[in-house]
């Protein structure tokens, strides 16, 4: 795990109605485009249709892997294909994320994440959006431990 610093200033405003979306702080258009192609550049992961979020999302799938290895390891319904991760669109740049709750617990605390509005696991989170390159490195950091913490073997993981 990566040893993470607060996030700096106050957190982002995130709505309270559906679809859960950050409201305000995104990412410039030239950084969440950097977000989007150093995701989809990490090794395995294939670009596809969020099963959950709206269409301007783009959601991670894993090269051979179509199913969670339990249901609370990824976003999408058990009966969808395997979706650890998904991005949401250029107005919104955060992304929702599976990770370990005391992991996530510390991201919280951190100011770089809340629960997600609709958890089912208490393992769902929304990420806030990068504001400058110094926060995508993080935020690519945090995805790629969502990423492994969902594709660890069931029996190795809290």
């Amino acid at each position: 795990m990566t040893a993470l610093h607060p996030r700096d200033g106050q957190r982002p405003r995130v709505s309270t109605d559906g679809p859960q979306r950050q409201l305000d702080q995104q990412a410039p258009p030239a950084v969440w485009g950097e977000l989007v192609a150093a995701v989809f550049a990490l090794p395995g992961v294939v670009e596809g249709h969020s099963a959950v979020s709206p269409a301007s999302s783009r959601a991670v799938h894993l090269t051979g892997i179509a199913l969670p290895v339990e249901p609370r390891r990824s976003l999408a319904p058990v009966d969808a294909r395997f979706e650890p991760v998904h991005l949401h669109g250029v107005d919104d740049t955060s992304l929702h994320l599976v990770l370990d709750p005391a992991r996530s617990a510390e991201l919280v605390d951190l100011g770089w994440a809340e629960p997600h509005q609709y958890e089912d696991w208490g393992t769902e989170f929304l990420v806030y959006g990068p504001r400058d390159e110094r926060e995508l490195a993080v935020i690519v950091d945090i995805v790629r431990e969502s990423i492994a913490w969902a594709t660890a073997p069931a029996d190795s993981v809290s």
